[in-house]
C-alpha cells in the first residue's frame, strides 16, 4: 500500500523560514495554518491528506465547508490542534502566538514554519516545497508551468499599460487602527507588478495613517480588500470614512476592493490576480 511504502521511505527533510532541517514522516493528517498553503494543497490534489486548516483558508471554499478550522493563525490555542491529533502542522512566520507553537511541539507534533516572501518567486517555491512534501512532484511541475504562464500573460498586458495611477492600499484589521501598505509588502509588491506607482514609496510593511494623510496623499486610486469593506461596514461606509471620501479616488469613484488571499497570498493564483488588478488600475485595458 502507499502507506507501507511511506513508512519505508526515509523521512523528507525541509528547511524551514530559519533554514533549520525538519523531518517529515507523515503528512497523513496535516493541518495548514495559513491560507496560501491550504490553497496550495488544494490544488496539488493533496486535500485528503488535511485534517484541518485555519480561518484564514478562504479558497477554494470547499476547505473551509469540509475542514474543522482552528481560528485565525496568528491566535491559536493548543486544545484544539492538538484535538486533531495532526502527523504535521505547516504555517509560517507568524503562526502563534509563540507559546502556543512551543506547546505544540512539547507535544510532539512536527511543525514546519515556512517562510512568508511575497513575489513570483516564493508562489513557485512554495508549490515546489508542497509538492515534495505531499508527494505530488507531477501535478507541482504543471502548477509551476501554469503559474508561470499567467504570470507572462500580465507582464504583457501591464507592458501595454500607457497609465500608471498613483495607488494607496488600505487595510482594515480586525478591532485595530486602520493601516497602509508601504512599498515593500504583500500589496506594495502586487501594485508594483500590475504597473501603479506608490503613493509612499519605499518604506517597507503597514503603518497606522490618520484621515488628514489620506487626504494629504491625495491618491487617484484606493485599493483595499473585501474583508476590509465589510469591516468598515459596507461600500457606503468606505465613501464615507474620514479621509477617504476626501480623495481623489473616491471623487473619481475608483476605489476597489479583491479578495484578501487572492490580492495578497502569492500562492497558484498570483499570475491571474496580476492582470486582474492591471485591469482595474488601467482602464485603457478593459477589453
Amino acid at each position: 500500500t502507499t502507506a507501507a511504502v511511506a513508512m519505508a521511505q526515509e523521512p523528507l527533510t525541509v528547511a524551514d523560514l530559519n533554514g533549520e532541517e525538519v523531518a517529515i514522516e507523515d503528512t497523513s493528517r496535516t493541518a495548514t495554518l495559513g491560507g496560501v498553503f491550504t490553497e496550495t494543497v488544494y490544488a496539488l490534489g493533496a486535500q485528503d491528506q488535511l485534517v484541518a486548516v485555519d480561518a484564514s483558508s478562504f479558497y477554494p471554499p470547499e476547505a473551509l465547508e469540509e475542514k474543522p478550522n482552528f481560528g485565525y493563525y496568528r491566535f491559536l490555542s493548543a486544545e484544539p490542534v492538538l484535538a486533531q491529533d495532526p502527523s504535521l502542522i505547516i504555517g509560517n512566520a507568524e503562526t502563534g502566538p509563540p507559546e502556543v507553537v512551543q506547546q505544540l511541539r512539547d507535544a510532539g507534533v512536527p511543525i514546519l514554519l515556512l517562510p512568508d516572501n511575497n513575489d513570483v518567486r516564493a508562489a513557485r517555491d512554495l508549490i515546489d516545497t508542497l509538492g515534495r512534501i505531499f508527494d505530488k512532484p507531477a501535478e507541482a511541475e504543471a502548477l509551476i508551468e501554469q503559474l508561470d504562464a499567467d504570470v507572462a500573460a500580465a507582464e504583457e498586458l501591464v507592458a501595454q499599460a500607457e497609465s500608471s495611477p498613483r495607488v494607496l492600499f488600505v487595510l482594515q484589521p480586525p478591532d485595530a487602527p486602520m493601516l497602509i501598505s508601504g512599498e515593500v509588502s504583500a500589496a506594495g509588491n502586487m501594485i508594483t507588478l500590475a504597473g501603479g506607482s506608490h503613493v509612499f514609496p519605499g518604506f517597507p510593511g503597514y503603518l497606522p495613517m490618520t484621515p488628514e494623510g489620506i487626504v494629504e496623499s491625495a491618491p487617484e486610486v484606493i485599493l483595499t480588500t473585501e474583508a476590509s469593506v465589510e469591516r468598515l461596514g459596507g461600500w457606503d461606509a468606505v465613501y464615507e470614512h474620514p479621509g477617504i471620501g476626501q480623495t481623489p479616488a473616491a471623487d473619481n469613484d475608483r476605489i476597489y476592493a479583491m479578495e484578501d488571499l487572492y490580492l495578497m497570498g502569492f500562492g497558484p493564483r498570483t499570475g491571474q490576480a496580476i492582470a486582474d488588478l492591471a485591469l482595474l488600475l488601467h482602464p485603457e485595458l478593459q477589453p
